[in-house]
């Protein structure tokens, strides 16, 4: 059994902690005796979408996954900076995604022109995920 003493608001408290049974701990403050229950914390189920890529064009027409950014290792979108339509210039940041509790910047590898966007914020990606396609 811990003891403590507290003083809250200029009044003295004498507090016995016993030891926890079954999810229930003795507490007794100046005294007097409750059974203290922990509240479990709620668990957050975490939801992973994983978006399929688009289907492959027919006939001769050229992939347009062929060339696109894609994710290096798993992870989650959680900043989209890049814009479908805009022009970007190698280095500059399109996605952000959060892998293994660190940021990274995935960055275009040249020149061009942002066809589309196959993500959101939020979004769990598997490595080798098509994120931004280009013109």
């Amino acid at each position: 059994m811990k003891e403590y003493k507290y003083t809250i608001n200029g009044k003295e408290y004498a507090v016995s902690v016993g030891e926890r049974k079954d999810g229930v701990t003795s507490v007794t403050v100046n005294g007097e005796t409750y059974d203290v229950a922990l509240v479990p914390e709620p668990v957050v189920e975490k939801k992973v979408v994983v978006k399929a890529p688009a289907a492959k064009p027919q006939g001769g027409e050229k992939d347009d996954l062929q060339d696109a950014l894609r994710s290096p290792l798993p992870g989650t979108i959680v900043d989209i900076p890049a814009k479908v339509g805009q022009e970007v210039k190698e280095g500059d940041t399109l996605v952000v995604l959060e892998a293994m509790k660190m940021n990274n910047n995935l960055t275009a590898e040249r020149n061009g022109k942002v066809k589309a966007i196959l993500v959101e914020e939020g979004d769990a990606v598997k490595e080798n995920t098509p994120l931004v396609t280009f013109e």
